[in-house]
Formats: structure tokens, C-alpha cells, sequence
């Protein structure tokens, strides 16, 4: 589904330049659940937005579904964020003025969807995270935990087929963290590929798969089978 090879990405700053991801090898493959990990400036947000196709990459390849992503021109990128992605953020990025329905919708009216048929499809969705009783609600009348699902049925209506989500839990609490993760796992289970920047462990615990980053490049790349046998080796 997402496959990286060799990708380096570096800033200039001026007459600085920093050099971000330096070689990066990843291949994730459809219906994977898979979380990176890494301190500040290991290169976790820089890496999600060039799997989001919202930044470029200096050299190396990436291919999204087959299709090499390189040099696109943002009309072209646009088109292929819609039609393969869906985006959390820990922020939710709702828009204030607007209901959780409408904001749901929003993906369908840049498609150019008619209101009706938009507006049933964002209440279906909000069925699936279990808030069509607070569709006509306003993101200032919703918890924390309802916006990000709210977020989460926006990132949906679009049928894509990765998720990308940026810290999806950490502006919650534990109990709500686990209520968000339930979903993206239950998302998971319907095939969706789901990829998650986070810094707590409890949560890439949850994960199939977790890619450890450190200074630009992969540390560590553990799956669950992997992460058993070495706690079950630790407690013999």
C-alpha cells in the first residue's frame, strides 16, 4: 500500500540546513495497524506528512498504491489525498461555526456532492461513532472525546484507504483515549490501513506494528508477535 525507499528530506534554514530523514526504508501493507514512535525532532511529523502527501521529499522514491508520488503539483496531490487518505489530528480541526454533521460532510462538498446527499451520508457516519444524536451539535458543545470521533467520521466519509492520524489521543484523557482507540481499531478490522504518531506507549501497545524513529532514521521496527515473545522471554 505505502512503500518508501531511501527517503531523505532536509529544510534550509537560511544558510543552515537540516537534514530531517536521512535514508528512510518503510513498507506498510494494506489492513496494517501501525503506530511510529520517536522523541521530538526524530522526524515522526515530517515522515506522516510525506505519507500524507503534504510535503515533498528530496530523494528516494514513494509509492502510494502502486502509484509513485513525486513532483506533483497540488491540484494532482489533492487528488490523490482525497482519493486514498483521511486525516486526525490531535487538534480536531473542526470548524467552529459549524455543526458536527456539517463538518463530517465537508470532504463531500469540496467533492462537489449535492447537500442532501452529503448531509445523509455525514449522519451515517456519525452513526458508525456513535454520535448521530449530536449531529446538529456545535464542536464547543461536544467533549473532547466526541470531537475526535466526530474528526474521526470526517476522515472516513471519504472512503480512504489509509488513515493517518497525528497524536489522535493526545489531548485526552485514558479513559477517552481508550474510547478513541476502540474505533481506529474497529476501523482497522474493516481493512483500513491506520497509521498513528504518538508518543505513548499504552497506545502503540494497541498497534500490530510499532517503527521506532531516532534522529531521521528507523531505530527499531516491532511487530506484535515480535514485542510477545520478548516479554514472554523476559519473564522466564
Amino acid at each position: 500500500m505505502l512503500e518508501l525507499k531511501n527517503i531523505h528530506k532536509s529544510y534550509h534554514l537560511g544558510s543552515h540546513s537540516l537534514h530531517v530523514l536521512k535514508g528512510i526504508d518503510l513498507s506498510i501493507g494494506e489492513g496494517e495497524l501501525v503506530s511510529i514512535m520517536g522523541s521530538s525532532g526524530s522526524g515522526k511529523s515530517t515522515l506522516l506528512n510525506i505519507l500524507g502527501i503534504l510535503d515533498t521529499y528530496d530523494e528516494g522514491s514513494f509509492h502510494l498504491d502502486g502509484t509513485l508520488i513525486q513532483d506533483l503539483s497540488e491540484t494532482k496531490a489533492a487528488v490523490y489525498r482525497n482519493r486514498f487518505l483521511g486525516f486526525i489530528f490531535q487538534s480536531f480541526n473542526l470548524i467552529s461555526f459549524k455543526n458536527a454533521m456539517e463538518n463530517v460532510a465537508l470532504p463531500l462538498y469540496y467533492q462537489g456532492v449535492s447537500r442532501r446527499k452529503r448531509n445523509r451520508l455525514a449522519l451515517e457516519y456519525l452513526e458508525r461513532v456513535g454520535l448521530r444524536e449530536w449531529a446538529d451539535h456545535m464542536p464547543n458543545e461536544l467533549s473532547g472525546g466526541q470531537k475526535q470521533r466526530v474528526a474521526i467520521a470526517r476522515a472516513l466519509i471519504s472512503q480512504p484507504k489509509v488513515i493517518l492520524a497525528d497524536e489522535p489521543t493526545g489531548a485526552l484523557d485514558s479513559k477517552t483515549s481508550q474510547e478513541v482507540m476502540n474505533v481506529l481499531l474497529d476501523i482497522n478490522q474493516q481493512g483500513i490501513t491506520v497509521i498513528i504518531v504518538t508518543h505513548e506507549h499504552d497506545i502503540a501497545e494497541m498497534t500490530q506494528r510499532i517503527i521506532h524513529l531516532k534522529d531521521g532514521m528507523i531505530e527499531e521496527d516491532e511487530r506484535k508477535s515480535q514485542r510477545s515473545e520478548q516479554r514472554s522471554r523476559r519473564s522466564e
